[in-house]
């Protein structure tokens, strides 16, 4: 991998995981708002409380680059019901579907960048590389072998 695609990978991944720490610790600081948002599309408390455990937890791993694919997963498994949820712009009011499809479309955007942490790891500038027993190999600009 040259370095121009290693850096861009890696403020791909610091942007992509800074989106969902950002949101997360807005639900924590205006919980009791976010609750009732929450409560008024029929999601529990405990719920929404794993989805932010899912959400906070994800977004580190990608933005450290640890376990990045883990936290793709967990980010995926958040995104999905959240952006069918609260993004669903075919029962929304007519005046709504509009704000309602660019936030879908927004949300499997994130999703098609989630899949590709997911397929192509953290890259050359993460945790995992460095722990990885070719992570040398790689880091110098030699490319990475097939696993």
């Amino acid at each position: 991998m040259d370095a121009i695609s290693k850096v861009a990978q890696l403020i791909g991944r610091v942007a992509l995981g800074s989106i969902f720490l950002v949101s997360g610790f807005g639900k924590l600081t205006g919980w009791s708002g976010t609750v009732a948002y929450a409560s008024s599309k029929g999601v529990s408390t405990a719920l929404l409380a794993i989805a932010t455990a899912l959400e906070l937890l994800g977004a580190v791993s990608i933005l450290l680059g640890l376990k990045a694919r883990w936290g793709a997963v967990a980010l995926l498994i958040f995104l999905v019901p959240v952006t069918l949820v609260f993004h669903n712009f075919w029962a929304a009011p007519a005046q709504q579907q509009q704000l309602e499809l660019v936030n879908f479309l927004k949300n499997l955007g994130i999703a098609g960048g989630l899949l590709i942490v997911f397929g192509r790891g953290a890259g050359a500038f993460s945790i995992d590389a460095r722990r990885s027993p070719d992570a040398a190999f790689d880091v110098a600009g030699q490319g990475s072998r097939a696993v």
